[in-house]
């Protein structure tokens, strides 16, 4: 017998994401965008689409075109994802202060 719940399931499936989103590197911070905070969103959408909130660390960022595209194909590499949309958004503006501990130590600011 299964006992997981519909929400138990999600949220493997969001961890599963995270995991994908943690092998992505900024290009200019040797930091996963995960742990350096640039993930705002994650939603498990219809028929196992993802959509995914994400910033950049500056609305300059030499990347800003071509890194949504990044973080897409990372996680279409999921084998049970049918769909990503990756949304750029400046709101609330990314500070140091997203950055996981991990991040922080990883960049010795701890």
């Amino acid at each position: 017998m299964n006992d997981l719940t519909p929400d138990d399931i999600d949220n493997k499936l969001i961890d599963q994401v995270v995991d994908v989103l943690k092998t992505v590197f900024d290009p200019e911070i040797p930091v996963n965008i995960f742990d350096l905070g640039l993930i705002y969103k994650i939603d498990l959408g219809d028929n196992n689409s993802i959509l995914i909130d994400m910033t950049l660390t500056a609305p300059g960022c030499p990347v800003a075109q071509t890194f949504p595209g990044t973080v897409e194909n990372a996680v279409k590499s999921l084998d049970w994802v049918s769909d990503v949309s990756v949304e750029l958004v400046w709101e609330p503006p990314w500070t140091m202060d997203r950055m996981t501990e991990a991040a922080k130590l990883e960049l010795g600011m701890m």
